[in-house]
């Protein structure tokens, strides 16, 4: 009988522990804190930022990414989010998506107008730049390089060949880059 009451109190320990850590890191997370007013930016790509994202300006977080949505009409990204009321964004100012890191996340970076008129609740940034993807970059270089222009280091891999050493031969454009030369 002694064993199954200290079997109890010990549960019941635990369980105040784990909903004590929980109730942390809900405090810690931000996660249902809306403070501030709503502004949207459409993007014609906007991979990699999700809900509950940063939104910096000069690399400060100011705000939240509430929502990413398509527009049915322009077939657009539609960013929602949200900044702190003591952050005044002027009508004119950008917003692009940014990586954090080579390999990390992305956020919503906001680079803030020259403009007299502030954006109001609900206000849209029409000036926006859709995120870059590292793998069309790789692609492209890649590609660049492959069957380009040179086989001996002239030409830089531009894709046409041009002379004796391009590609295509003697001025003929490469229309394969994998076909024997």
């Amino acid at each position: 009988m002694a064993r199954s009451i200290v079997e109890t109190v010990l549960g019941a320990l635990v369980l105040l522990v784990a909903c004590g850590f929980l109730f942390w890191a809900y405090a810690r997370s931000d996660i249902g804190s809306t403070n501030g007013y709503e502004l949207i930016a459409r993007f014609d790509r906007a991979d990699g930022i999700d809900v509950g994202g940063d939104v910096r300006i000069s690399g400060v977080n100011v705000g939240r990414v509430v929502a990413k949505t398509l527009d049915p009409q322009t077939f657009r990204a539609e960013v929602r989010f949200t900044v702190g009321n003591d952050v005044k964004l002027p009508t004119d100012s950008s917003a692009s998506i940014s990586s954090a890191s080579l390999i990390g996340g992305k956020y919503l970076s906001i680079i803030p107008g020259g403009d007299d008129r502030d954006l109001e609740p609900g206000g849209v940034i029409t000036l926006t730049q859709s995120s870059v993807s590292i793998e069309d970059l790789i692609g492209r270089y890649i590609f660049s390089q492959g069957g380009g222009g040179s086989q001996g280091g002239s030409g830089g891999g531009s894709g046409s060949g041009s002379g004796a050493n391009g590609a295509g031969g003697a001025g003929q454009p490469a229309d394969d880059i994998f076909s024997a030369p």
